[in-house]
């Protein structure tokens, strides 16, 4: 596929001087490459004209073309506009991965309206206060009870106009259709009973047209494509506005920066793709790339594990936990792994035991990257090719700064090796958050985005990461970063997972407390722990607390959650 790259000047001797990782940039990437700004809808049209033949989705073995899904797409953008949806209209997607939501996802940008992705696993109050806060006025979702219930609970409260009811059977090959339809069938709404009838659209009346829909002109550079609300850690979510622009520079850098892909390649897509990293690496990559897309509507280890050996993936986004639950499965030696080219770790600090140790039963490097939603969200990536500093999220990506910066003064630089909070300028960086002005400002330095975390910059540009600010221990005046803690412990062989939250501490003010799950098969006590880690880390980091779990709490996309954690220690 033709690189961006090919036309961009090569950086020169003062930015060289200036920025150090273009030193040690991959020999076929251009840090300084210009990429085009455009609209998603033409991201797909262009590879519907090329890849019409090949397939786009794969859901539980039901084939889909980039031709078949293209023709999908025009008749909801025609359906959607008949309903009213059009620029300045926020359209919610409460759907799992299936093909559902890449039609509707598509649709809706080529109305020139925006997306509100919707988390399913969210409570009724927690989606009525993202609809609200977003303004948004129609929800696209299934005709499963869980979410159908849903959708009828928010349509009662008022905010929604209209939801449109995909059904799930549908999506299925036949046979597996008719089997849910039979041995399913109390999953399944009964939608003709909604208490809502003049307010409930059927996907059938949605897509029933020729699908010559009004085109639309696009802004990239101003138009909304995306409102992708952050998780809330740390206190009400925001709406992070991401322009068309934001989106498809972001995966022209992706694009620029695989130089090890070729055109024929297999995404698996178990990360759900209303999070911003699968949206970005599984779905709008994907289809500027004309690759299949193996949806999974649900991650399941055992369930993953046969589709890989099944469909043969070459391209595996996931997040640290999903990788380290592949090494500690019983029957990951009888999979074949080998159809793996390119691993990409995202979403959470991947600790190193868990790298190595992935790395030897696969085939391929596993790659760590980093980014938030408020940057589209890929701003850093280790080189695809041999990766050279373990423990680092990388170099910034082309045509992307990176700054440390003082953490009680952040207009003010650090010098290389000393850590600050890490900064982000570039052009899938957002333009700030939905009707939050001051948070807006709040989270710039000049043209940089403050992201929260605190780590370092080498002499040769690579990024390493220390912690997250608000999980940073303050121990007698101390800092003490969770983060190392646990890249200690992981080192032990019977420790699967593990989470170092700060609790109170009468004489400390705060002291590292570790939850940890072992290993099936393993055993270890407090004892075992701390006299592990007597070497590794300082007698101040060492944890006050110990406390094995059968399952430590994880997030929607699968990483290890403290928040739970520290609502349980929430009294002391």
């Amino acid at each position: 596929m033709k690189k961006p790259s090919k036309k961009s000047p090569k950086p020169s001797t003062a930015q060289h001087a200036k920025y150090p990782w273009i030193k040690s940039y991959p020999a076929d990437v251009v840090w300084n490459t210009r990429f085009k700004p455009e609209s998603l809808g033409a991201v797909l049209e262009r590879s519907v004209d090329r890849f019409g033949g090949k397939t786009c989705t794969n859901f539980l073995g039901r084939k889909t073309s980039y031709a078949e899904i293209g023709t999908l797409v025009d008749r909801a953008a025609k359906g959607l506009q008949t309903l009213g949806v059009g620029k300045g209209t926020k359209v919610g997607l409460l759907l799992p991965n299936c093909p559902a939501f890449v039609i509707f996802y598509f649709g809706i940008l080529k109305t020139g309206a925006t997306v509100v992705n919707c988390n399913p696993l969210y409570t009724t109050q927690e989606l009525d206060h993202q609809i609200a806060d977003s303004e948004t006025e129609f929800l696209v979702t299934l005709d499963l009870s869980v979410l159908f219930e849903k959708a009828e609970a928010l349509l009662t409260r008022g905010n929604l106009k209209k939801a449109i009811i995909c059904p799930f059977a549908e999506m299925l090959p036949p046979l597996k259709a008719f089997l849910f339809r039979l041995l399913k069938s109390k999953t399944l709404a009964d939608t003709k009973r909604t208490k809502n009838p003049s307010r409930i659209v059927f996907q059938s009346d949605v897509l029933d047209n020729d699908g010559a829909f009004t085109p639309v002109k696009i802004a990239p550079n101003r138009d909304i494509a995306v409102l992708q609300y952050t998780g809330g850690t740390t206190g009400t979510p925001k709406g992070a506005m991401l322009t068309h622009a934001n989106l498809t520079i972001n995966i022209q850098q992706v694009d620029a920066w695989a130089t090890n892909l070729g055109d024929e390649e297999t995404i698996l897509g178990v990360l759900p793709l209303f999070h911003i990293f699968a949206m970005t690496t599984v779905l709008n990559f994907g289809i500027l790339r004309g690759y299949e897309m193996v949806l999974m509507p649900k991650f399941d280890m055992d369930d993953t594990l046969k589709l890989i050996g099944k469909t043969k993936p070459t391209i595996f986004p996931g997040v640290p936990t999903i990788y380290n639950a592949i090494l500690h499965h019983p029957k990951v030696r009888t999979i074949d792994l080998s159809s793996l080219k390119f691993c990409i770790s995202g979403g959470a600090a991947l600790p190193i035991e868990v790298k190595r140790r992935f790395e030897k039963i696969a085939t391929c490097a596993l790659v760590e990257g980093y980014g938030l939603s408020e940057t589209s969200p890929v701003a850093t990536c280790n080189p695809v090719e041999n990766p050279k500093a373990e423990g680092s999220i990388g170099l910034p990506f082309p045509a992307t700064l990176i700054s440390i910066r003082a953490i009680d003064k952040p207009s003010k630089e650090m010098p290389l090796g000393e850590n600050g909070e890490i900064c982000i300028a570039g052009p899938q960086v957002m333009p700030g958050y939905w009707k939050k002005p001051k948070e807006t400002k709040d989270t710039f330095t000049g043209a940089f985005f403050r992201t929260g975390d605190v780590g370092h910059m080498d002499e040769k540009g690579y990024i390493f990461i220390v912690d997250r600010l608000k999980d940073m221990i303050n121990a007698s005046g101390f800092k003490i970063y969770p983060r190392r803690i646990e890249e200690a412990i992981y080192e032990h062989e019977a420790v699967e997972e593990v989470t170092v939250i700060g609790v109170e501490d009468e004489y400390r003010g705060e002291a590292p407390a570790a939850y940890i799950k072992l290993r099936k098969g393993y055993s270890a006590d407090k004892e075992d722990i701390l006299a592990f880690l007597k070497p590794k880390i300082s007698i101040i980091e060492m944890p006050r607390d110990v406390e094995f779990r059968d399952e430590l709490p994880k997030t929607m996309i699968g990483k290890l959650s403290k928040k739970e954690l520290r609502e349980e220690r929430g009294g002391e």
